[in-house]
């Protein structure tokens, strides 16, 4: 069974595990090294946690414990989307975006826009998202691809 709602006080070192697993165990065109410089570890502590509580965080809990999680930051960006390679295939990731969208509109939001990876761009595609452009980002020694990302509301 599938409950999504809020993220709980104590659930941000969790979220972190699920981002970690989503870049190094999900197919996709980022080589290990790429992923090494994107998330070397699962993100912990009080700075990850204060930077998921300055955002509005949706997760997909299964048997109790995340498997999904999206955030709504100012002015409509969406900062973070992961999905735990155990729970892919299962329409989380389109199911915490409506409910995301649903806020956005509620908060009056013109558009959507996020920095999405080469994975993850098909995913927003589908969501009705566009590419504004393509970029590249240094994180430690690699450069990885990504594009900034829009939808109107």
């Amino acid at each position: 069974m599938i409950d999504i709602g809020k993220m709980h006080e104590n659930e941000a070192d969790a979220l972190g595990v699920v981002m970690w697993d989503a870049i190094h165990n999900t197919d996709g065109p980022y080589s290990q090294a790429e992923r090494m410089a994107w998330c070397a570890t699962p993100n912990t502590g009080p700075d990850w946690a204060d930077r998921l509580t300055a955002q509005t965080v949706w997760v997909a809990r299964r048997d109790r414990s995340p498997a999904a999680f999206v955030t709504l930051a100012e002015a409509g960006y969406v900062d973070f989307t992961y999905v735990h390679s155990t729970a892919q295939g299962m329409g989380l990731f389109r199911r915490l975006m409506t409910v995301l969208e649903t806020e956005a509109l509620a908060r009056t939001e013109p558009r959507l826009t996020t920095h999405a990876s080469f994975m993850a761009q098909p995913a927003f595609a589908v969501l009705g998202f566009h590419v504004i452009h393509h970029e590249t980002v240094a994180r430690g020694d690699q450069l990885l691809k990504r594009a900034l990302m829009e939808k109107i509301l």
